[in-house]
């Protein structure tokens, strides 16, 4: 391809004023600068470590997806078989097998080409079309949004992944190349892209332990849905870096002195951090970019485990060590088999330092994960236990796939047990049990076996009587009481914190004898009524006939089955009901003779409670609740048109509602417009605010009005009012930011918060790696 040709296709890609220059961005972002692998590249890497025949094989695959591939071309005008020849590249860099290869080749002839799998298996075989069919997406069947498309191509992808792990290798390959030349694409689409990325893959190379990988997808997403950001701070570390360089060094050396005096023999090496990572650290923690690299990083890789914790020892003699900093997982491995101890000391002149001590067996793992025996031909202990842990992983995915009923439960219950903060416990007999944080009793019942989970009358943690639905936090030993006539409750869907334990609570209450979800219905009503002194045995038939044709149901045993399932709130169809016995007993008088109890609301209830979006409540506003056919209740603000016209023309369907205790991590969208000058400098420095405040802006749009002036549509995620206020204050004090309010209309205006992100293309200059989040509150 020509320097011209490149240049035109650039131009023809770029979003104008809405995201910057492509001569702007790091040289891998630019289409034109990623080298493109030809047939024999490929071939020469293969032959490496693979047979001859194996080579021929590959060589009769790629010549089949050559030949089917013709005419095809990617947005860069390259030809498309390029993509396939550079993920097979990436699958060869990995020592995979001719299968995988041959799969990597061919990994897009089901999906964009006439094949069938039939054909495909008579050629290669049923090992390679299977794995080929486990990375193709579903786009030749009709669904009924993009969403649920999305969602069946990602579960069929994982349960070909839980039979053949090679399935996610090839997709991981493919996802790595495409993030590679996604310069090309639109920068709506790179944001999209590039969130499913951070949402799905990244975890997923985690939880396979496949590090190198990890970081790369990170680095990348970042760079594409930020590129100033990145920018900003890649300028930054390099800077940083020369000014870092002595007393690195320094470190070094008196770290490599001190371990051969206790007879220790080890490599030390220097570790960066990602610039995703400090990203991230300053964005979390609400501190600046000095103090995301305030902390220096060192490996020491010894040779056995003994040395691991004989380095420690030297190295707590040389520093002082900082309390509370220190983590053996060596003892007790991650769920991916990363091994390592961690702990930081106070080196020279005060400087922190994060030492990371590993065997060399270790440091492979930790890098490579289940790539470890493919790359090194390791069948050592540890090799496979990580095989091992992988196996066991993938199974779980097939459990929590047969226990949900369609793909947006399945993908809902699988992103949890995607993410990587997890959480260590001890059964009573000292086994080690992982689970996801903000994990319970329950959840640890369900891990053991399904059946102490369905039974799971009380517990023990540290040997005290506590609440199923407490949480549990690292170290904790549980101890699980079973009675064989207890059973879920409904209420535990939104007590548990890991997928299994959800997928398997629902598949309960679901099975259950119709009978019994009727009973267990009309026992939680019978108990709300209590509270409020409504005896629910003495509803009339036309009451419940009235609240049945309400909400949908064909019967009252439907509906009262609906209710144990969890599909509606006890408390709010006890206050619908004493709305309408007070109707038919007091109609004269127009006065309700029931206290009406209030439901309280934590704003993560599922499908039973919603938070309204026309008014977008949040912990703090005073509420009401709004009884939706079918639906569940709707959570209004006070002051919301739909409450006030609502109460005013069908005011039995609406009950009071107060927030409950809120998760300190959840976080709530609500939409703020701000009216201002100068809005290229403006958005930026919103931008910068919101994260001074521990906030983020997720939607963003700016209509331009007269002369000067612009106005700004956000929405912001809070925890609350408070925090909503302090996210306003800080705007108001924004350089050229004329007024700041809380939107009080019932639409948001504008696509997603990548727009954001393209209005700061000419900010470059007002950005600097000191005050990107360095705090400003004494303005």
């Amino acid at each position: 391809m020509t320097e011209q040709k490149a240049a035109d296709i650039r131009s023809r890609s770029m979003e104008t004023e809405q995201e910057p220059e492509q001569d702007d961005l790091p040289l891998y972002m630019r289409p034109a600068e990623v080298k493109i692998v030809s047939a024999n590249d490929l071939l020469n890497r293969c032959r490496l470590y693979l047979s001859e025949t194996d080579c021929q094989t590959i060589l009769r695959a790629y010549r089949y997806a050559d030949e089917h591939h013709l005419g095809q071309f990617r947005k860069s005008g390259e030809p498309y078989i390029t993509h396939p020849l550079a993920v097979a590249s990436i699958l060869a860099s990995w020592h995979m097998d001719c299968v995988t290869i041959q799969a990597g080749l061919m990994h897009d002839v089901l999906e964009d080409t006439g094949v069938s799998k039939k054909e495909m298996a008579e050629l290669f075989g049923i090992e390679v079309a299977n794995v080929v069919d486990g990375v193709s997406k579903l786009d030749k069947l009709k669904f009924r949004s993009v969403q649920t498309a999305a969602a069946e191509s990602f579960r069929k992808l994982l349960l070909a992944m839980a039979k053949d792990v090679r399935v996610i290798l090839v997709k991981l390959a493919d996802r790595v190349h495409n993030m590679r030349t996604l310069g090309i694409m639109r920068f709506e689409k790179r944001c999209r892209i590039s969130r499913e990325t951070l949402d799905i893959y990244v975890p997923i190379a985690h939880r396979l332990g496949m590090n190198h990988v990890f970081r790369e997808l990170q680095e990348l997403a970042f760079l594409n849905m930020h590129p100033v950001r990145y920018r900003v701070l890649h300028d930054a570390v390099l800077k940083t870096r020369e000014k870092r360089k002595e007393i690195l060094e320094r470190i070094l050396q008196e770290t490599r002195r001190a371990l051969p005096k206790a007879g220790i023999r080890a490599r030390v090496l220097g570790r960066d951090k990602t610039l995703y990572g400090i990203y991230n650290t300053m964005r979390d923690k609400h501190i600046g970019f000095r103090e995301a690299l305030d902390i220096y990083g060192f490996r020491v890789i010894v040779k056995t485990r003994e040395e691991c914790y004989l380095t420690l020892g030297v190295l707590h003699a040389l520093y002082k060590p900082v309390p509370g900093r220190f983590k053996d997982f060596i003892a007790i491995p991650k769920t991916n088999g990363y091994q390592s101890i961690h702990t930081t000391v106070i080196g020279p002149n005060g400087t922190p330092i994060e030492y990371q001590i590993r065997t060399e067996e270790m440091h492979r793992i930790a890098e490579y994960g289940i790539l470890t025996h493919w790359l090194f031909n390791d069948d050592g202990a540890s090799a496979n236990e990580i095989q091992a842990r992988t196996t066991a992983w993938l199974q779980s995915l097939l459990e929590i796939q047969r226990q949900s009923t369609d793909s947006s439960e399945f993908i809902e219950n699988i992103k949890i047990d995607l993410f990587p903060d997890r959480i260590y416990v001890f059964t009573p007999k000292s086994k080690i049990i992982s689970l996801p944080k903000r994990s319970t009793p329950i959840d640890f019942a369900y891990q053991i076996h399904t059946d102490v989970g369905n039974h799971a009358a009380a517990c023990r943690i540290n040997g005290v009587e506590s609440e199923l639905t407490q949480e549990l936090h690292n170290g904790d030993m549980v101890e699980i009481t079973t009675d064989p006539s207890a059973t879920p409750r409904p209420e535990w869907v939104k007590a548990v914190g890991s997928g299994k334990a959800r997928a398997e609570i629902r598949q309960f209450l679901r099975t259950m004898k119709f009978a019994d979800s009727a009973k267990l219905g009309f026992d939680l009503l019978k108990k709300a009524g209590e509270d409020i002194s409504l005896d629910i045995e003495q509803i009339p038939p036309a009451i419940w006939e009235s609240i049945q044709k309400e909400m949908g149901a064909s019967s009252r045993d439907e509906f009262l089955a609906d209710l144990g399932l969890g599909k509606y709130v006890a408390e709010a169809v006890v206050n619908r009901l004493a709305v309408l016995m007070n109707t038919r007993e007091s109609l004269e008088e127009g006065q309700s003779t029931v206290l009406q109890k209030t439901v309280e609301v934590t704003g993560n209830e599922g499908m039973a409670v919603t938070l309204a979006s026309c008014c977008h409540p949040i912990p703090g506003d005073e509420i009401w609740g709004f009884m939706r056919p079918g639906k569940g209740l709707s959570i209004h603000r006070t002051e919301c048109s739909h409450t006030v016209k609502g109460k005013a023309s069908d005011p039995g369907r609406w009950m009071t509602a107060k927030w409950a205790a809120v998760p300190a991590s959840a976080r709530f969208r609500v939409p703020v417009d701000i009216t201002a000058v100068n809005e290229r400098a403006t958005v930026a420095a919103c931008i910068t605010a919101a994260a001074e405040e521990n906030s983020s802006i997720v939607g963003l749009t700016v209509d331009q009005g007269s002369g000067s002036t612009c106005y700004l549509h956000l929405m912001v995620m809070v925890h609350d009012r408070l925090h909503l206020a302090r996210v306003i204050r800080r705007l108001s004090h924004v350089k050229d930011i004329q007024e700041v309010r809380r939107r009080t209309s019932e639409h948001f205006k504008g696509p997603a918060a990548e727009a954001a992100e393209g209005q700061k293309s000419s900010l470059t200059s007002q950005l600097n790696s000191e005050d990107l989040y360095a705090d400003r509150s004494g303005q």
